[in-house]
């Protein structure tokens, strides 16, 4: 889509206001690229990507700034070109995570990220296991049921449901013992599909509460996960975000609602290696003035979760790739030695 000479004038361009925080000029950029440009020249090339949407002119400034497509642009090539001679600083290798429970290892993660970016570190907690063991029902007043489910490695997750008919204690130990003879070590998805068949085998009512039990097992990620959030106040200090006020409090409204977060997470957990989301090309960031870079996490060669960092359009993106991407490979290693252990 670009010439050399524009792909050069754009990255230089980016990483100045990266740098300082204001619009660039024609003379500071032709320095900064340390090209023999003239002025006229530098000028026609800005005039062109500006032409492309991929830089702006904020109000009567002389000078430019990257939108969000120039952005785009600049780290995907930063991401193609230069990802296998990005060096880790010291910094950021130093600090270990240490193996324990997962819980710690999470929270750990969130406050490293937030502390090594000075933004918001975010980490989706891994993913439970939908393979059950085990599974038990008690009966709870008012037609309520508590479905007990024991995951291979010993993780017990409870859950009330609704039921149409009220059951006899016996009844429920009837419902249990069939799907623990029949169904213990496969996934509640599996457990569905095969109940939707062999449902004409069974009673009806009990057929029905063991669909509602494999119903009530979680595939919306809001409902299943948790996000750990840390360093939010580091956004007071973004001179863009801390001088607009109601942007800011639309902010620490995502964080608070998580959702939102988790779709993102949920949607970088499908990607290989580290993504990034700029607020303004995509409907998955939904502040303008955001950016986003995620990595999935692994335990055991598995990705089960996705880590990553928040903060503004205006980040230093090789870093936080570098911080990002060593973070995800700590949690993996702590995490897979968590359940080793």
């Amino acid at each position: 889509m670009l010439d050399d000479r524009a792909n050069l004038l754009l990255k230089t361009l980016v990483e100045r206001y990266i740098a300082d925080g204001q619009p660039v000029g024609s003379r500071t950029l032709a320095k900064a690229a340390g090209m023999e440009l003239s002025p006229a020249t530098i000028r026609n090339v800005m005039s062109d990507l500006e032409e492309l949407g991929l830089i702006a002119s904020p109000h009567t400034s002389a000078g430019r700034i990257p939108t969000a497509r120039g952005y785009r642009l600049f780290v995907d090539a930063m991401l193609t070109v230069r990802r296998e001679k990005l060096s880790v600083p010291s910094d950021i290798s130093s600090p270990g995570i240490e193996a324990g429970q997962p819980q710690r290892v999470i929270s750990h993660a969130a406050n490293m990220l937030s502390n090594l970016s000075q933004f918001v570190g975010v980490v989706m907690a891994p993913r439970r296991s939908s393979v059950f063991r085990h599974i038990e029902f008690l009966s709870l007043s008012d037609r309520r049921v508590l479905v007990i489910i024991v995951s291979p490695d010993g993780d017990v997750q409870n859950r009330i449901i609704h039921t149409q008919t009220d059951f006899t204690q016996s009844q429920l130990l009837e419902a249990a013992n069939f799907l623990n003879a029949h169904y213990a070590g496969l996934t509640m998805e599996a457990v569905r599909e095969r109940l939707k068949v062999e449902v004409d085998r069974l009673r009806g009512e009990i057929a029905d509460l063991m669909r509602a039990a494999v119903d009530v097992s979680p595939d919306d990620p809001s409902e299943q996960d948790e996000v750990v959030v840390a360093g939010e106040r580091n956004l007071l200090s973004v001179s863009e975000f801390s001088s607009d006020m109601s942007n800011l409090r639309r902010m620490f409204d995502l964080f608070e609602q998580k959702t939102q977060l988790l779709r993102l997470l949920d949607v970088s957990a499908q990607a290989d290696g580290v993504r990034i989301y700029i607020g303004g090309e995509s409907q998955v960031v939904p502040y303008e003035g955001l950016s986003v870079v995620t990595a999935p996490y692994e335990v055991d060669g598995q990705v089960v979760g996705t880590l990553g960092v928040i903060g503004p359009q205006r980040m230093p993106y090789e870093r936080m790739i570098q911080i990002v991407d060593v973070t995800a490979k700590l949690v993996s290693n702590a995490l897979s030695h968590s359940k080793g252990g």
